[in-house]
């Protein structure tokens, strides 16, 4: 598995865990929970940013890395 395909999945992961944490927080009525679960999401939707930005910067450096 090259590290293109590693970092692919890295991400696709990352992005369902805040899918879900999106989910949950929309199906609760808890106040407290919701409020945890938003604020998931939202650091997870950073760390999507911050995977892809590292995905580009890899792909640039290394073009066989790229799918």
């Amino acid at each position: 598995m090259t590290v293109g395909t590693q970092m692919t999945q890295a991400i696709a992961t990352v992005q369902s865990a805040a899918a879900s944490m999106k989910t949950f927080s929309l199906e609760t009525q808890d106040q407290q929970a919701k409020q945890t679960f938003e604020q998931l999401a939202t650091t997870l939707d950073n760390a999507v940013e911050t995977l892809k930005s590292r995905q580009k910067y890899v792909e640039n450096q290394e073009p066989q890395y790229k799918q």
